[in-house]
């Protein structure tokens, strides 16, 4: 009979792994694992100990988020990044938005959820679309949003990957569209039109913003300036032969992430690319068309902050 019972050491191993499970599988407090195990709390903090001193508890990171935890920290180092995610990639479309979206709208809530008044600048693209269609509603009348370049293409119609007024609408917060085309025809006609008001004070506030969300754009024929008619083929092949490697809001910038001095930048209209070392200034990019252009904005330090996949997130380390 009292070989078939369970001896008090079996039994506090079975206390110690019932406890170790409470504490680092399913997240309860010291408190909560005694009131369950009916102990008290000074025990129920002994059978965690002892659950890890008899090797109950074995920690290992296996899964793919560890991988990519590494190559993060790896792409900070190299580049002085004061953020960076890299999220998962599907084997199968290695260059799929979803999962960079859906980090970048988490980082973004961080900061709507903030409680005094923030300022929040964004660019255009697919990736700040996806962004802001991954943001639950919140109520976040304390904040701004405010669009770093115009919302008008070569026609006068509105850019369908606008994410500024999606993201007001989203937070119900005020918006500040940026009040003038992508291009002016002439630097002239450029300098008149930064001398209104209000394009001063949009340009004020995307200096001031506490955040800033950006897309990278490719400098080839699939570019997003060159698609939607921005530039003529004529003119990508004069950007090429300057060196272009990619663009930010319009800004067209070298391989080594300087701006090029040329005559395309001179009638970009946008706000100018912020500097701020200590303020995040993060791109939500991935995709192998766009290496190039990630790489040269993470030298250039254009940005200080990157949201990309883990596909890319490799590339670019091995280049």
């Amino acid at each position: 009979m009292n070989a078939s019972r369970p001896t008090f050491d079996a039994v506090r191993l079975d206390d110690a792994a019932r406890a170790g499970w409470l504490y680092y599988v399913a997240g309860n407090t010291q408190d909560e694992i005694a009131r369950k195990l009916g102990v008290s709390r000074q025990s129920a903090q002994r059978l965690v100990a002892m659950a890890v001193s008899e090797r109950l508890i074995k920690v290992r990171l296996d899964h793919p988020i560890a991988r990519c935890m590494d190559l993060a920290g790896a792409l900070s180092d190299r580049f002085g990044l004061i953020f960076c995610e890299v999220v998962p990639s599907d084997p199968a479309a290695p260059d799929l938005l979803t999962g960079i979206a859906i980090a970048a709208a988490a980082e973004l809530e961080k900061t709507l959820k903030s409680p005094e008044r923030r300022i929040i600048s964004l660019g255009t693209g697919r990736a700040l679309k996806a962004t802001v269609e991954q943001l639950p509603r919140m109520s976040c009348p304390q904040h701004v949003v405010v669009s770093r370049l115009g919302n008008m293409m070569q026609d006068g119609s509105a850019s369908p990957y606008n994410a500024t007024i999606s993201l007001a609408e989203r937070i119900g917060a005020p918006h500040y569209p940026y009040p003038l085309p992508v291009l002016a025809r002439d630097p002239a006609e450029l300098a008149a039109m930064r001398g209104q008001e209000a394009v001063r004070n949009t340009i004020r506030l995307c200096e001031e913003a506490h955040l800033s969300l950006v897309g990278i754009g490719q400098m080839d024929r699939s570019a997003p300036l060159f698609v939607d008619g921005f530039v003529s083929a004529a003119e990508m092949d004069e950007l090429a032969a300057l060196g272009a490697a990619g663009e930010i809001t319009s800004w067209v910038y070298d391989a080594g992430g300087q701006l090029i001095d040329c005559a395309f930048n001179a009638r970009v209209a946008s706000a100018p690319l912020p500097r701020a070392a200590d303020r995040p200034v993060i791109a939500v990019a991935s995709g192998e068309a766009k290496l190039p252009a990630i790489r040269a904005a993470l030298a250039g330090h254009l940005v200080n902050g990157l949201i990309t996949s883990e596909a890319t997130a490799e590339r670019l380390l091995a280049g």
